[in-house]
């Protein structure tokens, strides 16, 4: 489906000059969002038993299980333009997230496992070695939501690039902050009916989510903890810091929600294209106490 197209309608007929809508389309990423209980037919499973290749063991770190968090049937996903999941297969998300969490700046994705599984292989329901690393089965649904970068959405109090962009006094930002701020002030006069209307269009609220953005601050970090040289460090709102976030998308992305630990698995563009599960990152957080 011609999702830009669609939006590109919608907005012509809200009054909004093309041009505007061409410079605002750029920046927005069309996401598969993930929740259970759907009317829809499920594309996949959280937690529960994965089906492997034949042959192939439980991921494991060494003696330590990876638990699976999320199973997804891509053939069964909705297509979605510049993001190049297969066409078909399965992938299989598996991660020790209390473990993951206390290491994922120093080797983000020690404990954790990306395994896609084509069509046409030989499987069987995998026995687990322990009863703790199966998660309750819950089968998920999906439905499209619109991800824009943090810069340029609506914010909420949580988030520190709002609280720093609506605080800070003109003369304390850096050159690319104003540049930032020129640009939404002359080329997009109308970004709030253009957030509304994406939005409105692709509005789920899913807190389990395949795709869009990656430049929220904790996963800016491990990116540039990953990629930069040791000892280098970006701050979260530096223009190329977020030029690097850019080279990333989410994978499967947990949303902050009642659970001690949510994970987010991101790979680079190329290396989705190319297939190259074992270049993803995993970013697991923490909101204990």
């Amino acid at each position: 489906m011609d999702h830009q197209g669609e939006f590109r309608r919608a907005a012509l007929e809200s009054g909004i000059p093309d041009d505007e809508i061409s410079r605002f389309s750029q920046h927005l990423r069309l996401a598969i969002g993930l929740s259970g209980g759907g009317d829809g037919s499920p594309v996949g499973h959280i937690g529960g038993l994965p089906r492997l290749p034949v042959g192939m063991k439980w991921p494991s770190t060494g003696d330590i299980l990876l638990p699976l968090l999320l199973s997804v049937d891509c053939g069964a996903l909705p297509r979605v333009e510049g993001f190049d999941l297969p066409a078909d297969g399965t992938l299989l998300f598996f991660v020790h997230q209390e473990r993951d969490f206390g290491t994922s700046r120093a080797d983000p994705g020690q404990y954790a496992r990306v395994v896609y599984v084509p069509d046409g292989t030989e499987t069987a329901v995998a026995e687990p070695p322990d009863s703790a690393c199966v998660g309750e089965l819950i089968d998920v649904c999906a439905e499209l939501r619109a991800d824009l970068p943090l810069w340029l959405e609506e914010g909420d109090e949580d988030e520190d690039w709002h609280e720093f962009w609506e605080d800070l006094e003109w003369d304390d930002m850096s050159p690319f902050q104003q540049r930032l701020a020129r640009y939404i002030e002359r080329e997009l006069p109308h970004l709030t009916e253009l957030r509304s209307l994406a939005h409105g269009l692709w509005s789920s609220g899913a807190h389990l989510v395949i795709g869009g953005y990656a430049d929220d601050e904790t996963t800016v970090g491990s990116i540039t903890a990953k990629t930069l040289a040791e000892g280098e460090r970006l701050s979260y709102l530096d223009e190329d810091a977020l030029r690097l976030a850019s080279e990333w998308i989410p994978l499967a992305n947990e949303s902050r929600v009642y659970a001690e630990y949510y994970t987010k698995f991101m790979i680079r563009h190329d290396d989705l294209a190319a297939a190259r599960w074992d270049k993803a990152l995993t970013v697991t957080i923490s909101d204990a106490p």
